[in-house]
This record gives structure tokens, sequence and C-alpha cells, in this order.
């Protein structure tokens, strides 16, 4: 009986620390990321070029306008390939303000729930 006693409590033991590690490990992880993103968010040189909009339109076939400097310009992108569409007039775009909201991961997964509660009622 001791034994048995004895190799449950290891096992539990080696489970507690497996899953100990493994939040450390993760956490590691996400502290890194956010790290690694703000530093290339700091380190981008102007703000030049930037992708407007990206729309899919098949597999693997995208149309982007991208805006380089103060001039826009349609982009067909393809697996291997970027062609120029043509340029586009500021006046024929239309923008949507998006007030530069950002939500932590806990409310998104919060919306996305009682999304998905709306949904199935």
């Amino acid at each position: 009986m001791p034994a048995l006693l004895s190799s449950a409590t290891s096992s539990v033991i080696q489970f507690i620390s497996v899953l100990f590690i493994f939040v450390f490990v993760l956490a590691i992880t996400a502290f890194a990321t956010r790290w690694i993103a703000n530093y290339q968010r700091d380190k981008a040189p102007g703000e030049n070029i930037v992708i407007v909009e990206t729309k899919r339109i098949a597999q693997n076939k995208i149309i982007t306008i991208v805006r380089i400097g103060d001039r826009y310009f349609a982009l067909a992108v393809g697996k291997d390939e970027a062609n120029l569409i043509s340029e586009i007039s500021p006046d024929s775009l239309k923008f949507t303000q998006t007030g530069g909201e950002h939500f932590s991961f806990k409310e998104l997964l919060s919306k996305m729930k009682n999304d998905g509660e709306n949904i199935t009622k």
C-alpha cells in the first residue's frame, strides 16, 4: 500500500511540475512576443507605405489598396507575384473611422461568447 501511495504522490507532483513549467514557458513566450512587436513598431521607418485595405477574391488572390506617399494604388497580389492594377484617386475611396479601439483578449473572448449565444438563440 505505501508503494502505491508513493507512486500516486510522485505522479501528482510530476504533473504539477510539468504544468508549472508549461505555464512559465507560455508566459515567457507571451512577453517575448509583445516585446518584439513593440520593438518592431518603434523601429519602423516612416509611414510612407501603408496598406489601406485588403480583400481576398480567391484562394491565393488578394486585391490590396496601398498608399505610397500621397498616391493610392490597387495591387493584385498572388502567391508568387504582385501586379499593379491602377492608380486610384483618393476622392474615389471611402474611408471609415475605426476610432483606434484596442481590445484585450478577455474582452474579445467575451464578445465572441456573447455573439455565439445570440446566434444560437
